[in-house]
C-alpha cells in the first residue's frame, strides 16, 4: 500500500503544471469525464506520487476548507528554491525548524493553495 495521488481542483491545469514542474513533477497522463465536464491531468514526481488536477475550466472560486493546510515538497536548497521560483505569494519566509528537523518556507500555488518547501537540516 502507498499513496498513489492527491486530487485538487485548479483554475488553469497548463498554469499549475507550469509551477509544479518547477520542483520536477512532470505530467504523466489524462483523462476527461464521460460527460465533457472536466478534464484531469495528472503530474508526477520522481518516486510516482500524483496530483491529479482536475480543470475547473476557469472557476477559481475554490472553498480551502479547514481541513486542508498545505502539500510539502523536498527540496535540496530552500533559499535557493525559494529565490528563484515563480510562485503567487509568500506565506512564510525560510527559516529553521529545528523541532522538525528542517529548513521550510512556505509559497503560494496558482489557486493559493500553501506549498512547503523542506529542506532536512544536517
Amino acid at each position: 500500500m502507498g499513496l498513489i495521488h492527491i486530487n485538487i481542483n485548479v483554475a488553469d491545469a497548463a498554469e499549475t503544471i507550469e509551477f509544479y514542474e518547477q520542483f520536477g513533477f512532470e505530467e504523466s497522463w489524462e483523462f476527461e469525464t464521460p460527460d465533457g465536464e472536466t478534464r484531469n491531468r495528472y503530474i508526477a514526481d520522481e518516486t510516482g506520487t500524483e496530483l491529479q488536477l482536475s480543470d475547473t475550466a476557469g472557476d477559481a472560486d475554490f472553498d480551502q476548507g479547514t481541513s486542508w493546510d498545505h502539500l510539502a515538497i523536498g527540496v535540496d536548497d530552500v533559499d535557493e528554491v525559494f529565490e528563484t521560483i515563480d510562485h503567487y505569494g509568500v506565506a512564510k519566509e525560510p527559516g529553521d525548524q529545528p523541532e522538525a528537523g528542517a529548513r521550510t518556507a512556505f509559497v503560494y500555488d496558482p489557486d493559493g493553495r500553501k506549498v512547503e518547501l523542506v529542506e532536512p537540516l544536517e
